[in-house]
């Protein structure tokens, strides 16, 4: 159940609203790269402008350290924005301070001012009062709509709603309702994939989906560590050694609930035109890698996945960024695109990959935050979201 305070639980006639949107998004040449950011905030955007609200919107960009740097300005986000939603869309040149007042003190209801970059100001990160009562001084409500910095407690993600009435956006609702209720309510049976490289960033969720899911399928480089917790020799694989007495404990806890691939696809180097044969997991010989889970692999989980009422996916099989080791990862975007149950994939690498599976469009929910979503499903509380007034 959602028990925060929601966009629909306030007038905004005539009122200024501070939204915290997530508008990090990738830059090139000074135009955005990829947009699906800006697009989720959209909906909350265009709902208080058709209740007569002056939005201002903050946001940070990349790591400009806590002062201002060119490369990290919001306004090609803002152009951006202008032309989603063919309407001016005003710029300040900070977030807080004179400047930002005055841009403030223009904006008409119904009218959309960009504040620029809040990590211009070391205040942000630190989770300075000043600063979030210097935000919060901009606005007489605020919505936090930025899911994927709602685990952070920064400035603009948390400490501004100490000083203004603060109700979640329809985006970061709807990241909740989903990754929240497949942690505590799931339709079973319930499937949790998880890939990419690094177990030690995963420690805790695979330990709360041990309990909660009915089967921990597990892929991508992190399976390395867990076969070499096994005894199998890697070779040249991405190993994390200091994560294999973990891994040998989480195999111990799993009993049956982790299923870890059958077969590997191994490479001689680590770019896409080298060699590569397919082999059942075991010993990897010396001067090769493994960059990718088998066909066999595919065809096991695509068997469990099959009738599931809810799959949680966060991160790839393989080093799919080369399409010579893309087939894992492709192939389980399949299976779990046809699985029929409720799909959520957990930001990060996996949102890329699913998009460039071409099956975007048939999974339930494509969450927008990685961290966050990572915390949610090891079932931590988010700042950004504990900030926000209760129903």
């Amino acid at each position: 159940m959602f028990n925060k305070k929601t966009i629909r639980d306030y007038d905004y006639k005539g009122k200024k609203v501070l939204v915290r949107v997530d508008f990090n998004v990738p830059l090139a040449d000074g135009k955005v790269k990829d947009d699906t950011r800006i697009r989720a905030a959209m909906p909350t955007i265009e709902y208080l402008m058709g209740n007569d609200a002056a939005v201002i919107l903050c946001s940070h960009l990349g790591r400009p350290k806590g002062k201002p740097a060119p490369a990290y300005s919001l306004r090609p986000a803002a152009e951006h924005l202008e032309k989603l939603l063919g309407k001016p869309v005003a710029f300040a040149e900070d977030c807080i301070g004179p400047l930002a007042e005055k841009a403030v003190s223009a904006l008409k209801p119904g009218e959309v001012l960009v504040l620029e970059n809040t990590r211009y100001h070391a205040g942000e990160e630190a989770n300075d009062p000043e600063m979030a009562k210097a935000l919060a001084g901009l606005a007489d409500l605020y919505v936090n709509d930025a899911f994927g910095t709602a685990h952070r407690a920064h400035a603009s993600t948390a400490g501004v709603a100490d000083y203004l009435p603060a109700a979640a956006g329809f985006l970061l609702e709807k990241e909740i309702k989903y990754l929240g209720q497949a942690i505590a309510d799931p339709k079973r049976p319930f499937v949790a994939i998880l890939g990419g490289a690094k177990i030690s960033d995963k420690i805790g969720v695979i330990q709360n989906l041990l309990q909660k899911a009915d089967m921990v399928l597990i892929g991508g480089g992190m399976a390395n560590t867990f076969f070499k917790a096994q005894g199998y020799e890697m070779a040249d694989s991405l190993v994390e050694e200091e994560a294999v007495d973990t891994a040998k404990a989480l195999l111990a806890e799993a009993d049956m609930g982790l299923i870890l691939p059958v077969d590997m696809v191994i490479a001689d180097a680590f770019e896409d035109s080298a060699k590569s044969q397919t082999l059942p997991v075991g010993d990897v010989p010396a001067g090769w890698r493994i960059l990718d889970v088998g066909p066999e692999t595919v065809r096991t989980f695509s068997q469990t996945l099959a009738g599931a009422g809810t799959v949680v996916w966060n991160g790839p099989m393989g080093v799919f960024e080369f399409p010579n080791f893309a087939k894992g990862t492709f192939g389980l975007a399949k299976a779990v695109a046809e699985c029929g149950g409720t799909t959520i994939i957990g930001g990060g690498d996996s949102v890329s990959a699913v998009k460039q599976s071409g099956l975007a469009d048939k999974i339930t929910h494509i969450s927008t935050g990685g961290g966050a979503s990572l915390e949610m499903l090891e079932g931590l509380e988010l700042p950004g979201l504990a900030a926000l007034q209760d129903k």
